[in-house]
């Protein structure tokens, strides 16, 4: 933060406000506290930092409430997620446009989340370090006329939808062997079993992903995603912190059945930013993906989101024996758990970010 921002800032920490707003009801809107928050420590890094954040529940029932609420504050930290319980961010996103607009600064954006926080960023960064063979379905009749083929020509492939979140609309498909047209599938949510079908019966029924996300991402199958996932959690520009998990997603379950304990996926073991084993990515990340990624897609630093996340699998092995990533998702909508070291990055990237923005409207 420059000199004079930090002054100002300072001297008026008084009166310098954050909501933290997430979804909820009417009932955990008038009972929301700092303190029963699931960010509570967030709340807690915050106020060291001499930010006064407040809880803010949403919902489309009393949204001009929340708008209100909104445009009392000096910034806005959203952990909404693009699906809940069958509910979607169509009516939230142009609300919190409109008070980013006005005067509070949001974040993250949804201009910035349709840039990075969908699957479409797959296929605009696969140029990338990060990146594998991944190909874009814009419309149904792209992807009748080309899906078939690649299927058939490259082994397994994932298709996923472009906004969602929890393994929703996320399928390994594959074919079988010994038959023309018959694929098995396996939905990435959780309790999902492998299904035999027709390809033109499973094409049909992802048709309906292009009314919601406008396009179908369709990437390589990764053979190491039994060796878990890497989810390294960003503030800004900076690594954060990273977490490990051993994910069950598009792995068959085992003959025990889905709802076994041997099905569920192991704990995400959370680390900080130093990390030993993650220093690798942790300099890829911050030396060079992180700065094309805001090239390819026109994102300025002061613009990223203040805690996001990458979701990596491991790739093939280098030729000295080394790792390699394949990005699989980016999550900026509503990234939570984060590891114990996020919160404090957290409140540093709001005091810069208000900062700025109080100095730029005076």
């Amino acid at each position: 933060m420059d000199t004079e921002s930090h002054t100002r800032l300072r001297s008026e920490n008084r009166r310098c406000k954050l909501a933290i707003l997430s979804r909820g009801d009417a009932a955990s809107r008038r009972e929301a506290t700092p303190q029963n928050s699931r960010f509570v420590r967030v709340f807690e890094a915050l106020a060291a930092s001499g930010i006064e954040a407040v809880p803010v529940v949403y919902d489309e029932t009393f949204a001009d409430a929340v708008r209100d609420q909104l445009l009392t504050m000096d910034g806005v930290l959203v952990w909404v997620d693009p699906i809940h319980q069958g509910k979607t961010r169509a009516a939230l996103d142009p609300l919190l446009r409109e008070v980013a607009a006005e005067r509070p600064w949001v974040s993250a954006h949804p201009d910035v989340i349709l840039k990075m926080g969908v699957k479409d960023v797959l296929y605009r960064t696969r140029h990338l370090g990060w990146g594998a063979d991944t190909h874009r379905y814009a419309t149904v009749d792209a992807f009748r006329a080309e899906f078939p083929a690649r299927l058939r020509a490259g082994g397994p492939r994932v298709l996923k939808q472009n906004r969602g979140n929890g393994g929703q609309g996320v399928w390994k498909v594959e074919t079988v062997p010994n038959t023309d047209a018959t694929i098995r599938v396996l939905h990435a949510l959780r309790g999902s079993q492998p299904e035999e079908m027709p390809l033109g019966d499973f094409m049909a029924r992802c048709e309906q992903y292009f009314g919601w996300g406008g396009c179908i991402i369709d990437q390589a199958f990764q053979p190491r995603l039994p060796e878990g996932m890497i989810r390294c959690y960003v503030s800004g520009a900076k690594v954060a912190g990273f977490g490990h998990q051993l994910i069950k997603a598009l792995i068959p379950p085992p003959p025990q059945g889905p709802d076994s304990s041997e099905a569920q996926p192991g704990p995400r073991i959370m680390h900080g930013p130093d990390a030993p084993q993650f220093q690798a990515l942790r300099r890829l990340m911050e030396d060079e993906w992180i700065p094309q990624m805001m090239a390819a897609l026109t994102i300025d630093e002061a613009s990223l989101p203040v805690i996001w996340d990458a979701d990596f699998l491991y790739g093939p092995r280098d030729a000295d024996g080394a790792d390699t990533y394949v990005l699989c998702e980016i999550n900026a909508s509503s990234c939570f758990a984060i590891p114990d070291e996020a919160p404090a990055a957290i409140a540093q990237t709001v005091r810069d970010r208000i900062g700025r923005n109080m100095a730029s409207v005076r």
